[in-house]
């Protein structure tokens, strides 16, 4: 029975991978086709593309590969588990706080300047958790590379939006989204097995040795002359309080929220639905992937009414969710909606990044960079909240209830959706 399930996860994910390919294959075509009647991107576009990309796959493998390597520092530095996993903690409160504070306090700084620096900073924060010898140390650095994290990831967004033909904004934003994938899907799995066979100190070597990449990478192919605004604090903040800011930001909060409150309990529910304890990490692996193909369509759904369309996968994510409810009582149906679970995840990511964006370019233009890292920060604060509440829900009944959290949480992020888009219209009119 065993192994009859492990072949059936093998050949579920052979006809989502080729799945897969043939969509990918069409959406290069469909691609083409409107770079022939459009403005196209150049190569030195694209080459910018790759390196913010590049760059978003390093920071995120070094902000998410700590979840796997903190058994072998609890070990090294003879503390417990909990302990340790106030560096993920950490990481996650810092980065939601001070990234939009340091932003306002540097929008004026010169933008190239600036992310080589910080690139720099990442670099040397890395190195020393290498030699870290205890908890405090290692702490603070965490601390300090979280804040560094935070601040690159919103100037890659805001450089991708300025630098990009307008028709091309959501491509290149989703590209940028991408690495953040991309870590999940390789840099973390890497880092795992390196500190498996040589200490978790030899993972922060590879993320060291990739913010280097990341560095020469940079210097060479980031732009000069990038915009540079001169605006008080008071005048920054002035944006984080205007309703519609709120709103916007709340709304990937609410869309994170719910995938999150299933998320974090994917484990159980496939041991719940009978998945072989040495199938899950396959079938995690193949949630990582479709969400390539989910980074994917979200600069798709980007590039036309954006907000308008996200009403409505808020809904289908809702569906998804709650059908989980019943599908996982069947092996390979429960899959499929995983597989789905997986495609609805991040197609929110790409275009709430551009309407905070765009809606500081209408209501505050000074303060256009704290507006980028307003999606980072909402994102970090969906999953906490959807983790809690899903963590509420499970301790309190039945482990499948939290499907039903989840969907009722995603039909609140539609509703702010529609709000949102109707008070555009109106504007508009």
């Amino acid at each position: 029975m065993q192994s009859r399930k492990i072949f059936l996860v093998k050949i579920f994910y052979d006809m989502m991978f080729r799945l897969f390919i043939y969509s990918v294959t069409h959406l290069y075509s469909s691609k083409k086709e409107v770079f022939m009647h459009h403005t196209q991107l150049s190569k030195r576009h694209w080459l910018l593309i790759f390196t913010l990309t590049s760059l978003t796959f390093v920071l995120g493998t070094s902000e998410f590969v700590i979840v796997g390597i903190l058994t072998d520092i609890s070990s090294s530095l003879q503390m417990t588990n909990a302990k340790a996993g106030t560096l993920v903690s950490a990481f996650a409160i810092t980065f939601a706080v001070a990234t939009p504070l340091v932003m306002s306090a540097t929008s004026h700084f010169p933008k190239r300047k600036w992310m080589l620096f910080l690139i720099a900073a990442f670099i040397v924060f890395n190195a020393l958790c290498i030699i870290s010898t205890n908890y405090i140390m290692l702490l603070l650095l965490r601390i300090m590379t979280a804040v560094v994290t935070g601040v690159l990831i919103s100037l890659a967004m805001i450089v991708a939006s300025e630098t990009m033909p307008s028709n091309k904004r959501g491509l290149a934003i989703s590209f940028v989204f991408g690495g953040f994938t991309l870590a999940n899907v390789v840099g973390v799995p890497i880092g795992i097995v390196i500190s498996n066979s040589y200490g978790w100190n030899a993972t922060f070597m590879l993320t060291t040795l990739l913010g280097g990449v990341a560095f020469f990478a940079s210097f060479f192919v980031l732009p000069k002359g990038l915009s540079q605004v001169r605006s008080s604090i008071r005048d920054q903040f002035s944006l984080i309080i205007k309703p519609r800011i709120l709103m916007a930001f709340f709304i990937p909060a609410l869309g994170f929220g719910a995938t999150y409150a299933v998320f974090t309990y994917l484990v159980p529910i496939l041991n719940a639905m009978g998945a072989p304890n040495n199938s899950i990490s396959l079938i995690l692996f193949g949630y990582g992937f479709i969400s390539i193909f989910s980074n994917i369509l979200a600069g798709k759904i980007a590039n036309h009414n954006a907000i308008g369309r996200l009403r409505f996968v808020f809904l289908v994510q809702a569906i998804v969710l709650i059908c989980l409810f019943w599908t996982t009582n069947h092996f390979i149906l429960g899959l499929v909606n995983i597989g789905l679970m997986s495609l609805m995840a991040i197609l929110l990511t790409t275009s709430t990044q551009l309407y905070l964006i765009d809606l500081a370019e209408i209501f505050q233009p000074s303060a256009k960079g704290l507006a980028a890292s307003l999606m980072p920060v909402a994102s970090n604060v969906g999953i906490a909240f959807g983790s809690a509440l899903g963590g509420i829900v499970y301790h309190q009944g039945n482990l499948m209830n939290v499907t039903w959290v989840g969907g009722l949480v995603a039909i609140c992020a539609s509703l702010l959706t529609f709000f949102s888009h109707h008070l555009d219209q109106k504007q508009s009119a």
